[in-house]
């Protein structure tokens, strides 16, 4: 035949249509959250590393009713010690307020908060060339109790486990995709099996196996956009219920749960690449085991 005939097998009523759609609604879901999850977690380990990069936080302890300076004496002495110190780009006391507002998801904000002798926070941007250890030998020789904390330290290995949860999350996405193929390639042989003598008497009347496996082709899109809609409809409606619930939860150390609009582009997107994803392989499929008949 030269050109694309009418569709005549009839697949519309083949067992496939049952569960076809309803296993890709399944693979898209979980295939949606996989691909969410390994976005906010890029999106996190991006914002640590342009917000926590370069700072430091110094801790001045405080001291006893007998000691010679107040606290915030000796938060100016430190403040002065650091104007001494090259590649110190800016230091901000951090006012007491803020400081126990840190602490109140811990210890609440009743008299406990205000008995417990909180030490003074001074917020550092430090430049690359400050050398951190040297920094807490002079200010602990300047002003004892002061200690220095370096968020880079923790951050390494914070952006570390983010970027293994991603990369697990991936590699999710990967094992259901090679499901979902395992599935449709079972599902069109199947159906092949089941027309066997339909698609003989097709090739008897001149349809070439090009024409036989676009049948197929559109009969597993068909199926796989109807079930990957309602897949994808439902992850993305759960990740807005939980990006909805993150903005209410305070007291948390991780960020709200958000995307950006190109990444919930990509999420709408999953559908699509799932429902293409099983058409071509059930192209291929029907393709290679037509070749093999005699």
């Amino acid at each position: 035949m030269s050109r694309r005939g009418p569709a005549v097998l009839s697949l519309r009523r083949d067992a496939t249509g049952r569960f076809l759609p309803w296993l890709i609604a399944l693979m898209v879901f979980l295939s949606t959250l996989a691909v969410a999850a390994a976005q906010m977690l890029s999106g996190w380990a991006q914002r640590w590393d342009s917000g926590l990069d370069g700072s430091l936080t110094i801790q001045v302890s405080p001291v006893g009713d007998k000691a010679p300076v107040s606290l915030d004496e000796r938060v100016q002495l430190v403040l002065h010690a650091l104007g001494g110190v090259p590649g110190i780009i800016n230091a901000r006391p951090v006012s007491m307020e803020d400081a126990a507002r840190l602490v109140e998801p811990w210890l609440g904000n009743g008299a406990l908060l205000q008995d417990l002798p909180l030490p003074a926070l001074i917020d550092v941007t430090a430049g690359p060339a400050v050398d951190v250890g040297a920094l807490r030998q002079r200010l602990a020789t300047a002003v004892p109790g002061t200690t220095v904390e370096e968020p880079g330290v923790w951050l390494r290995d914070l952006r570390r486990l983010a970027r293994l949860v991603e990369a697990v999350a991936l590699v999710i996405v990967a094992l259901i995709s090679g499901a979902a193929v395992a599935v449709v390639v079972f599902a069109a042989k199947a159906g092949l099996a089941m027309h066997q003598d339909e698609v003989d008497l097709l090739h008897v009347m001149g349809a070439t196996d090009s024409h036989v496996a676009d049948q197929f082709q559109r009969h597993v899109l068909r199926l796989s956009l109807k079930g990957g809609i309602g897949g994808g409809a439902v992850a993305l409606a759960t990740i807005a219920l939980l990006s909805l619930l993150s903005r209410t939860v305070e007291g948390t150390l991780l960020p709200p749960l958000t995307l950006a609009p190109p990444q919930w582009l990509v999420l709408v997107g999953v559908p699509v690449a799932a429902a293409a994803l099983a058409a071509i392989s059930a192209r291929l499929t029907v393709l290679r085991a037509l070749e093999r008949l005699p």
